[in-house]
C-alpha cells in the first residue's frame, strides 16, 4: 500500500495545506513557522514510515506522526486563545487533528498485529 492510498495520509495533508494558507499573512513568523511545521510533520512522517522497509520502522514513524498531531493541536488552541485563529476554523482544526491521531493510532495497531508472532 502506498501512503497516497491512505485516507489519514489525504487528511492530514489538507489540513497542512489549510493552515498554511489560513496563516499566510500572520506577522508573527516564529508563531506561522511553528504550526505550519507542526502540521506539515504529520503527513511527512506518514509518508516516511510507510517508505521503510519494516513495520517496526514504520510504527516509530506514525508515533511521531501522532506526537506532531498533538503538537498541532496545542499550537491551534494557543492561537485561538491570542486571537490568530478565529474561534470556529480552531475548533474544526482542533477536531480534526483528534480525528486524525485516532486514525494514526489504528493504523499503528494494525502495523502491530504483523510484529507478533503467532501463538
Amino acid at each position: 500500500m502506498n501512503f497516497e492510498d491512505l485516507d489519514v495520509w489525504e487528511r492530514s495533508a489538507r489540513l497542512s495545506a489549510d493552515i498554511y494558507n489560513a496563516l499566510a499573512d500572520l506577522r508573527d513568523f516564529g508563531f506561522r513557522d511553528q504550526i505550519s511545521r507542526a502540521g506539515l510533520s504529520v503527513p511527512s512522517n506518514i509518508a516516511e514510515g510507510f517508505e521503510r522497509c519494516s513495520v517496526k520502522e514504520c510504527t516509530n514513524f506514525l508515533s511521531y506522526a501522532r506526537g506532531s498531531c498533538g503538537e498541532l493541536r496545542t499550537h491551534i488552541l494557543i492561537g485561538m486563545e491570542i486571537g490568530y485563529i478565529p474561534r470556529e476554523i480552531g475548533k474544526s482544526w482542533v477536531r480534526e487533528s483528534r480525528e486524525l491521531s485516532a486514525m494514526i493510532t489504528s493504523l499503528m495497531t494494525a502495523k502491530k498485529a504483523f510484529l507478533k508472532p503467532e501463538t
